[in-house]
């Protein structure tokens, strides 16, 4: 989201004198990870001509700061993150092939969360704790009317989302148990949720009475 010449200017850093305002030499990422590592987040965003200076320093290990003519070496590792599709990019000519499979050594496919059901209740339950400390809250548990929600949820905005529901569901909870209406209005709607309910009157209050009694039991 930054504009060019200041990636550029964050990455590889600047030469005194470089442009206005440049009053001293300004070390890059590159230079301060120095045997180290450089994590790049969304790198699929990265402008085409910076791409081609970030290939030079994964093949050579060199770069240049800004305003500057001599080459600096340095020995980083990267590692790059993004949930752009860097194949269809590089048919698109938006991303390049060169640098593609340059970062492409040591992959790590993360599925989204709506194909990981089994890592919801463990991340929600790290949420929980993360945020019952911070807002000193004795939130412990979530009711299972909440969970069927949590789980039957497809998750669009992955992780975020659901830390973003439970940091809401914490704030709202006035005691121990984070319930169904302590969750987003897009989790409680049975259409967005796929929890359309097909029974007869009777099924659905002999639903609500054993999920009722499985809260009073864990309680």
């Amino acid at each position: 989201a930054l504009p060019e010449h200041l990636i550029e200017d964050m990455l590889f850093g600047h030469e005194k004198g470089a442009f206005t305002g440049a009053h001293k030499e300004h070390k890059g990422l590159f230079e301060q990870a120095h045997g180290g590592t450089v994590f790049l987040d969304e790198i699929g965003e990265m402008p085409l001509d910076l791409q081609s200076k970030l290939l030079r320093v994964l093949q050579f290990k060199e770069f240049s700061m800004v305003g500057e003519t001599k080459l600096r070496q340095v020995d980083v590792r990267i590692v790059a993150a993004t949930n752009a599709d860097l194949k269809e990019m590089v048919r698109q000519g938006t991303f390049r092939q060169d640098l593609y499979y340059r970062l492409n050594v040591f992959p790590i496919h993360v599925p989204s969360l709506r194909e990981r059901k089994a890592d919801i209740l463990l991340l929600a339950d790290h949420f929980i704790d993360k945020y019952a400390r911070t807002t000193h809250k004795t939130v412990r548990r979530i009711a299972t009317p909440a969970i069927d929600l949590l789980m039957s949820y497809h998750w669009p905005g992955n992780v975020r989302e659901l830390e973003n529901c439970i940091e809401r569901a914490v704030l709202l909870a006035d005691g121990e148990v984070i319930h169904a209406h302590h969750l987003p209005p897009t989790l409680q709607s049975a259409e967005s949720s796929g929890t359309v309910h097909h029974g007869t009157l009777q099924e659905t209050l002999d639903a609500l009475e054993r999920d009722l009694i499985i809260d009073a039991l864990k309680t």
